[in-house]
């Protein structure tokens, strides 16, 4: 029986290995041609160097661009998240009418084409009167973090042990400091998790920054506008390459927060049972 479903499985297997082939190995060929010796993208390659790498160190445009991205970065990951924690926790926690409307509503961002948002918050703020600077792309990007940023909360609210929260009760603490003092320390891998997703979502994001941004670009704006110049493609290949390691790191740091504070609530839950 359990060799007819390994059988089974084997064209699934095949069909994932081939799927995470294309979407991963055009993306390999970045550090590969970011350490050949040429300004050209070809094979064979023409030696191995490191002065791609060396030279972004000097660029001082580079850098304000990298500074700008953190910075952004940030400041989205800490509102999204903040507000992320309480939209959750509404939605999970209490009986609302309209509730799925609302939640829809916050999803929307998900399937609405980024070029149809960017353009429609940038003829908001011009009709508004406002300008563009790296707070709009900031409100452009938390538009596009809060529903990964609920997403992860609510998954780790609804696993949440509640009868903390009812204890915390019980013994005479209030709403408001239950939560800062039980539930928040409790969701903080959630939290955690869902910082690191919209910081990196945030910092790799191009078309909200480009539409939205002003004279200091970020970093994505930044290696867009050194494409035009052939000889600076490398320096963008290396760039990227460095980008692809730290987003990966990133990704797999937020993932293995949510599975550990997964696997701690059911411990948990047996150890209660």
């Amino acid at each position: 029986m359990s060799g007819i479903g390994r059988e089974k499985n084997r064209p699934l297997a095949v069909y994932a290995i081939l799927y995470l082939a294309f979407l991963y190995v055009p993306v390999l060929f970045l550090p590969v041609f970011s350490l050949n010796d040429s300004i050209y993208i070809s094979f064979p390659l023409k030696g191995f160097t490191t002065q791609w790498y060396e030279s972004m160190i000097g660029n001082d445009q580079l850098l304000s661009a990298l500074g700008n991205s953190i910075r952004v970065a940030l400041a989205t990951a800490t509102i999204s998240t903040f507000l992320g924690i309480f939209a959750a926790k509404a939605v999970t926690r209490y009986t609302m009418p309209g509730s799925r409307p609302v939640i829809g509503a916050i999803m929307l961002p998900l399937v609405v084409p980024e070029i149809i948002l960017g353009t429609a918050l940038l003829i908001v703020i011009m009709q508004a009167g406002g300008t563009l600077s790296l707070i709009t792309v900031t409100i452009g990007h938390v538009l596009l973090c809060v529903p990964f940023a609920m997403a992860v909360l609510m998954s780790r609210f609804e696993g949440f042990d509640r009868s903390m929260e009812e204890a915390s009760a019980d013994l005479g603490e209030n709403a408001w400091w239950t939560f800062w003092r039980v539930t928040v320390p409790m969701a903080m891998p959630g939290i955690t998790a869902s910082f690191l997703l919209c910081f990196t979502i945030s910092f790799d994001e191009f078309i909200m920054a480009f539409f939205l941004g002003s004279t200091d670009p970020t970093l994505p704006v930044f290696m867009w506008n050194q494409l035009r110049f052939p000889q600076r493609l490398p320096g963008v290949l290396a760039l990227g390459s460095c980008i692809l390691l730290v987003s990966f790191f990133v990704i797999a740091l937020a993932e293995y927060l949510r599975r550990r504070s997964s696997y701690n609530d059911d411990s948990a839950k047996v150890t209660l049972d």
